[in-house]
């Protein structure tokens, strides 16, 4: 098992989208990377929460929009 690269309520984006919003919980597993369940306001303008893989999130930047 691996540490958790983010830590709840730390603020994160989505790998290559505008998207960013907050860890709100996290899960680790014996056999799957580590997950998050992230608060955020979608493409779409509505509040979401939804569980991202580790890789699929990064530390949040200002103006930044990270590549995978």
């Amino acid at each position: 098992m691996s540490k958790f690269s983010f830590d709840l309520g730390q603020k994160v984006q989505l790998v290559n989208s505008p998207e960013n919003g907050f860890v709100i919980a996290r899960a680790e597993y014996v056999n799957k990377c580590n997950t998050y369940l992230v608060r955020y306001c979608a493409a779409c303008n509505q509040l979401v929460e939804s569980w991202w893989d580790e890789d699929a999130l990064t530390a949040f930047e200002e103006n930044a929009v990270k590549a995978a």
